[in-house]
């Protein structure tokens, strides 16, 4: 008997990452299982290669468009770990028996604005399985997934030759200001790494990974804005160890099991979305104790309080320290 699943997670990069293992446990735990999936077209490059996916719906202008595509296929059941108002009105159009996460916004406003932490110490992937629990559906503890399509596997000779026999990738980028350090932190970073050093971030990254390469001693080599996506996801993959801010490469790199340094701005780990599962030599860098941390569940622009402490006191000694250690 086969049992036809949507799955709906419209973006970001980590957070479509972070649903890799519902998608896997469903197939391989359901019998009969098909599993579609719905996303925003420009993260259509994050899962397109993943195998236990049989279907991809993607949201392009009209949600509209979206919804009668979706009712075509005439699902038994909605996974929904988005929760939003898109999804909602692709809920109540469908019409079938759907399942949503909890995203605490009670309790994550309450660590926000009161310092009061009533989130339970689950990750965010656990919370996913929760919603899926109904089915008999249980964490198969293998971690996130990241498949990186063939054709997209570029040769690490696109790296000069003192990069191909190991490099530390140096996440630079976020979605927010608040989750960076500051560029010249940054630069004094890349000056006490013992090793060559490769950028990725956006194409918004690029100019602030040309100064970094300009103003360093270090071997660097600047990726941000040159390749895809899944070409970031390789040069990860080949790391041998991942320095990064709370953004989507870092779940990538959890994906890849790699030795993640995280640094940790304006949000906090307790949020449920920390590295899940990466090699055990991990380590999360944050300045501790501050009364205006976390200020946002997501990130700002600039700091609220001018002072930008949380970042600004990162030391960049013991980041560099801890990277020779574990590299």
């Amino acid at each position: 008997m086969k049992v036809k699943f949507l799955i709906i997670r419209f973006s970001s990069i980590g957070d479509i990452v972070l649903t890799t293992p519902v998608i896997r446990c469903i197939k391989k735990q359901v019998e009969g299982s098909i599993i579609h999936y719905a996303t925003k077209q420009q993260f259509l490059p994050v899962i397109k290669a993943n195998p236990y996916i049989d279907k991809i719906h993607c949201l392009n202008n009209k949600l509209s468009d979206l919804v009668k595509e979706l009712k075509a296929e005439k699902f038994d059941y909605i996974i929904d770990l988005h929760h939003n108002l898109r999804t909602f009105i692709i809920k109540s159009r469908l019409k079938i028996l759907d399942f949503s996460y909890n995203k605490l916004n009670i309790e994550k406003w309450l660590l926000v604005n009161f310092r009061i932490n009533r989130l339970p110490d689950v990750h965010i992937v656990d919370r996913y399985l929760q919603t899926v629990s109904l089915f008999d559906v249980i964490n198969d503890n293998k971690g996130l997934d990241y498949f990186i399509p063939e054709d997209e596997k570029p040769e690490l000779s696109l790296l000069p030759g003192d990069f191909r026999q190991g490099y530390i990738a140096l996440v630079i980028g976020a979605k927010h200001n608040t989750k960076k350090l500051p560029l010249n932190k940054i630069i004094n970073l890349c000056n006490l790494l013992l090793h060559p050093v490769v950028l990725l971030g956006g194409y918004e990254e690029k100019e602030t990974g040309e100064a970094i390469k300009n103003n360093t001693n270090t071997l660097v080599y600047n990726a941000c804005g040159k390749i895809s996506i899944n070409q970031s996801a390789f040069l990860i993959q080949q790391a041998r160890i991942v320095i990064t801010h709370d953004t989507g490469l870092m779940h990538v790199a959890a994906a890849f099991k790699k030795k993640i340094i995280s640094i940790w701005g304006n949000t906090v780990p307790e949020f449920g979305m920390y590295p899940y599962m990466p090699d055990p030599a991990s380590q999360i860098i944050q300045v501790k104790g501050l009364p205006c941390r976390p200020c946002s569940k997501i990130g700002y622009q600039s700091c609220p309080k001018k002072h930008f402490r949380c970042m600004n006191e990162i030391n960049e000694s013991e980041i560099a320290v801890l990277a020779e250690k574990i590299y």
